[in-house]
């Protein structure tokens, strides 16, 4: 493959913002410093009041304010604005490193994948933090290995834009785990290449972190696990798959449901467990 035959496909990277103007120019800049050249930079800003779009003044972007409505939502806005055959993601808060899109596109079109994402360098107020054994990543037919957690940052994912129209857009009645739910969509049905490079740098420990303010995230997790058991999707694996793992989780629910005396609770994920022919038990 001749370097050139890259250039001939375009990207629309999506960055999505919510005051975080002391983030934003840096998160540009490590798009616009990407090495692959045919690409396009959407910067979705979700109700900032802190007049984020002083920081990229004159930079080629183009610049779309919404109103406030969450991460899908402005994810969701920028896909609808995307004129590229591929789409990548990038979180204000984290950083692209150098070669990140060339070498993706360069590895998708080799391996013959629609989607692809990356290794990650973790950072927790400015300190590296090691990744733990649950967060090891996978290609190939990964649905499976996506059930436990999400494993794939949305801020590494190139993904082709056509298959959005096939899993549906993020699910913007989820504030949290919307990209747990999506990655499950994708998996299902599309092989995914995990490349082995830290090509991105997450940058973690904010006070208003999404994940502080909803520490009960299984409870997003087993929604989506009964969504995919619904779609009709699934083979016979990984629905076997699905619902041992949605056994876990409610299990885990219910146990605490029962401990706090919360009988709305305890009903709601014995439902669940009792609609995929799963049980409950004390000692699982």
């Amino acid at each position: 493959m001749r370097p050139c035959d890259l250039w001939v496909i375009m990207v629309s990277v999506i960055i999505t913002t919510y005051n975080r103007r002391a983030f934003l120019k840096d998160a540009v800049l490590s798009v616009l410093n990407q090495d692959y050249r045919d690409k396009e930079v959407i910067v979705i800003d979700d109700g900032s009041t802190d007049s984020s779009h002083e920081e990229i003044a004159g930079l080629p972007v183009q610049y779309i304010r919404k109103e406030n409505g969450g991460i899908s939502s402005a994810r969701n806005k920028g896909i609808e604005a995307a004129q590229g055959s591929h789409v990548a993601f990038l979180d204000v808060d984290d950083l692209w490193k150098k070669k990140k899109l060339s070498i993706q596109m360069g590895m998708m079109h080799e391996g013959g994948y629609d989607i692809s994402y990356t290794d990650e360098i973790w950072l927790r107020n400015g300190r590296h933090l090691n990744q733990k054994l649950r967060h090891r990543k996978y290609s190939g037919h990964i649905f499976q290995k996506c059930l436990p957690l999400c494993i794939i940052s949305p801020s590494s994912v190139l993904i082709k834009r056509d298959i959005f129209d096939k899993v549906g857009f993020f699910d913007e009645s989820m504030p949290v785990c919307e990209d747990y739910d999506m990655w499950l969509r994708v998996t299902s049905q599309y092989p995914v290449l995990f490349i082995e490079k830290p090509l991105i740098i997450k940058r973690g420990g904010h006070e208003d972190q999404l994940s502080r303010r909803y520490p009960a995230m299984d409870s997003f997790r087993i929604e989506s696990i009964a969504k995919a058991l619904e779609s009709g999707t699934l083979s016979e694996t990984m629905r076997d798959a699905a619902i041992v793992e949605l056994t876990q989780k409610c299990n885990v629910y219910i146990k605490g449901a029962i401990k706090r005396g919360k009988a709305e609770e305890i009903e709601h994920y014995l439902g669940l467990a009792r609609r995929y022919g799963a049980g409950f038990s004390l000692s699982a």
